[in-house]
């Protein structure tokens, strides 16, 4: 069965360079379209075997799973173009978080589901969000994550913590090499310890902490207290951030949040018009 790809930008392109690197899926096996094709002509290219469809019709009416991989406002013409061309037996999954299931199940005749990937697909670890509409049934469930399998851990979530767990698991990386970022300009400027070493060290400590937390048989907390002595260097660093970030993430999760909500309005009114008051 061909799986197709609506959308070949930046974690469109994650999804099909981790599903053929790991063997889920072979090239011969995938279709993608994209609105500049030169970019599905690319990966192409790269990988022999991988068919660039002329139109997302194309995609729809020769798959029997169809990822739609583009931004929330371009959303809803991708699926009134594709409507005609799916049927009950197809997959449709989204990718794009603030596009809701009702959203989906609405104006789709087929079975739909949400998938939040991460960046850190790519280098086949991190988590894979799932998110099911009514429509689905186990068998659908499992064979759609054994493919994610391939390519990080599939988690379900309810889509009322969409995005909460996409802030942990699909913004997190940037946030935390942002954290490892401002460590490295730090270093630098007040040590003058070389760039290229700090990052190094860095990177290898973001590795090996995530091993503890995953493999170690750490919780966050427990491992803050194994490290840090009662008096010592480590304790006086965290006494500083506690005091410094003390309602930092509260305000980056409400930060986040409110753009989620404005998107989610924002579809909202694609898919169902303006509100009436």
């Amino acid at each position: 069965m061909k799986i197709g790809f609506i959308g070949t930008g930046s974690m469109g392109t994650v999804l099909i360079e981790s599903f053929i690197r790991s063997g889920a899926l072979q090239p011969s096996s995938i279709i993608a379209s994209n609105r500049s094709q030169d970019k599905a002509e690319r990966l192409a290219a790269k990988y022999p075997g991988l068919t660039v469809a002329r139109s997302n019709l194309q995609v729809a009416s020769t798959c029997g799973t169809v990822f739609v991989c583009v931004r929330p406002l371009v959303f809803k013409a991708v699926i009134d173009e594709i409507k005609p061309f799916v049927t009950p037996d197809t997959t449709v999954i989204s990718i794009t978080s603030p596009v809701l299931l009702k959203h989906l199940e609405s104006a789709l005749p087929c079975k739909v589901a949400k998938v939040i990937p991460s960046i850190t697909n790519g280098v086949l670890s991190g988590a894979v969000l799932c998110i099911y509409g009514e429509r689905i049934d186990e068998q659908d469930r499992l064979s759609l994550e054994w493919m994610l399998g391939m390519i990080g851990k599939p988690v379900r979530v309810s889509e009322r913590f969409t995005r909460v767990t996409s802030d942990i698991s699909s913004c997190g990386p940037a946030f935390l090499a942002y954290f490892v970022q401002k460590l490295v300009d730090a270093a630098v400027q007040v040590t003058g310890v070389s760039r290229e070493e700090a990052t190094r060290l860095a990177s290898e400590m973001v590795l090996g902490t995530g091993k503890l937390l995953n493999e170690g048989g750490f919780s966050p907390e427990t491992l803050r207290q194994r490290v840090a002595v009662p008096g010592g260097i480590i304790e006086a660093g965290l006494e500083l951030m506690e005091r410094e970030l003390d309602t930092t993430f509260i305000r980056l999760l409400q930060a986040t949040h409110a753009k989620y909500d404005e998107d989610v309005e924002k579809v909202e009114h694609q898919f169902y018009g303006p509100i009436v008051e």
